[in-house]
């Protein structure tokens, strides 16, 4: 895994397991978003993620806006950016009506704030993103890939035509988001995708990259054995 170019973000917002994947070596950044804080029982926003960057300050970590009203979104954004310089802040590419965050973006663009557009789904939505970012600026576009291909959509071509938009942004790296599994990486890796969000759970099939598929048939077969003997079924 560590010829990789692709990086590998950790997704998720529980402190501990954050802590356990940095600690690793392997991941060079993080994520989080709303639904994760939700499922991870996060109760003090700011709290949380003060005492994240506390921990951990040598690693890009994005936190998300909860506003859906452009001027409140903006005053969120900024409170978010005084944590820490490592932060990214997470801007929704539109808002709950399906309108295009442009003001956000290029506002805050223009302020120097680091920012991660998320949500990202087509390709328009991209030139979009693009078209509102100062040339200079720091920002991640998380593009979806894994909700797109579960529309029956292959996100590759998506992925691949936005990093090549991206190159004329020195500062602007296109992030493939909802993994699904392990082979993701090697995807993103192959479409020339700057950064891929891994869930834990999913980092912890990291062992299993190179195994030998002929063990790995015999342990599966070996592992349904042994699950079969201890229901004590009987068929004849």
């Amino acid at each position: 895994m560590n010829n990789l170019k692709v990086k590998i973000y950790a997704d998720g917002a529980d402190l501990n397991s954050m802590l356990k994947e940095y600690d690793k070596g392997l991941v060079r950044g993080f994520t989080t978003n709303p639904s994760l804080m939700k499922k991870a029982g996060v109760k003090d926003y700011k709290g949380f993620g003060k005492e994240v960057v506390s921990k951990i300050t040598d690693m890009p970590i994005s936190f998300e806006v909860f506003a859906d009203d452009e001027e409140l979104m903006i005053k969120e954004a900024r409170e978010i950016a005084t944590w820490s310089e490592n932060i990214y802040v997470k801007i929704p590419v539109v808002n709950t009506k399906g309108e295009f965050n442009k003001n956000v973006i290029n506002t805050l663009s223009k302020e120097n704030v680091k920012l991660n557009i998320t949500a990202v789904f087509t390709i328009d939505q991209v030139k979009d993103i693009l078209e509102n970012l100062e040339k200079d600026s720091n920002a991640i576009i998380s593009i979806f890939a894994g909700r797109i291909a579960d529309t029956g959509v292959d996100p590759i071509d998506l992925v691949k035509e936005s990093v090549e938009l991206a190159k004329e942004y020195k500062n602007v790296e296109i992030l493939w988001a909802s993994c699904r599994e392990l082979y993701n990486i090697f995807q993103a890796e192959n479409s020339g995708c700057h950064i891929i969000t891994v869930q834990n759970s999913i980092l912890d099939k990291l062992d299993n990259v190179g195994k030998d598929l002929t063990k790995y048939s015999v342990e599966t077969v070996q592992d349904f054995f042994k699950d079969a003997n201890s229901l004590g079924f009987s068929i004849i």
